[in-house]
């Protein structure tokens, strides 16, 4: 009997099943021996200062002292008493949505256009990719240089006799600056992105459109719009979350100014943890800030079924 048993263990040890659990559970530790510096990495420089930072949102830390809990007070302060986050919010707010609809209008026009070149298609997506390459402090302290008093920008303005005054000491204009320079850089992404999807539409769509009678603009709106929607709402999220970030721009070109026509919630927050050292009071901003992030997502996330359409 106990050798019949003893054969009846090998025989169940030996059966193809129990041979794809045991490597299953072989790659599972190989994979988590592989992961584990990732991981590792994950949990010291970000999940980390994430709860760290909220943590510290609910206390006073001012660098050179300890910590102390004041509850919400820095939330309370920030919405009732600091006039300064509202005019940051303000300009975020305003900034985004302009730089968004240009950047997506911009991007797809560009796209559109490029696809229907018949030679160099490839060159133009280049030249206008090259740009996001191109570290944004060193793009911008480029941009100073055209946009200074007396430079090539003012020349320009004044030689086609146009009523616009320089754009980094006039209030008005201050963040139409930053705007031109963050199109400058970041829609050749989009680009990118968007011209994909169109070549991506099978020609014989457009093909039967057109012998139907449809002109270039319905073929768009009709065919080329709604097909490349999914890709259309990952850009449109993409550059929203990045537009709400907006701060290496305003840091180079103009620390916030003129008055405070700049400065967005990235540089308020930069303003009062690094200037200031109000590290707890920078950190509640950042996290308003997050929660306003997330909230927009949240909330193209749920328009985006009115106007994505995917494939059956």
């Amino acid at each position: 009997m106990t050798v019949r048993a003893q054969d009846l263990g090998a025989r169940v040890a030996g059966t193809p099943m129990v041979r794809r659990r045991r490597a299953f559970r072989a790659e599972g530790r190989a994979a988590f021996w592989f992961l584990l510096p990732s991981l590792l990495g994950f949990l010291a420089f970000l999940l980390f200062p994430l709860l760290a930072s909220l943590a510290l949102s609910f206390t006073n830390w001012q660098l050179l002292n300890q910590p102390k809990f004041v509850g919400i007070a820095n939330y309370i302060r920030l919405f009732t008493v600091d006039p300064s986050f509202g005019r940051a919010l303000l300009n975020t707010v305003f900034y985004t949505a302009e730089y968004l609809v240009l950047n997506i209008v911009l991007a797809v026009g560009m796209a559109v256009w490029i696809s229907s070149l018949r030679w160099g298609k490839r060159l133009f997506r280049l030249i206008f990719f090259l740009p996001t390459f191109t570290p944004m402090i060193g793009a911008s302290l480029v941009w100073v240089l055209i946009f200074t008093p007396g430079g090539l920008m003012d020349w320009l303005v004044q030689s086609l006799g146009l009523p616009i005054p320089n754009l980094l000491v006039d209030p008005a204009w201050a963040m139409q600056a930053i705007v031109i320079v963050s199109l400058w850089s970041g829609f050749g992404y989009n680009l990118l992105l968007f011209g994909a999807a169109l070549e991506s539409i099978p020609q014989t769509y457009l093909d039967a459109a057109q012998i139907d009678g449809a002109s270039a603009w319905q073929r768009f709106w009709r065919i080329k719009l709604p097909l490349i929607s999914p890709t259309l709402f990952f850009g449109t999220v993409m550059t929203a979350i990045t537009a709400l970030q907006v701060f290496d721009q305003v840091y180079s070109m103009t620390r916030g100014g003129p008055g405070a026509a700049t400065a967005t919630l990235g540089f308020f927050i930069y303003q009062n943890g690094f200037t200031t050292y109000r590290m707890g009071y920078a950190s509640s901003i950042a996290w308003v800030m997050f929660v306003i992030i997330m909230a927009l997502t949240a909330f193209q996330f749920r328009l985006q079924r009115k106007w994505v359409h995917y494939d059956e």
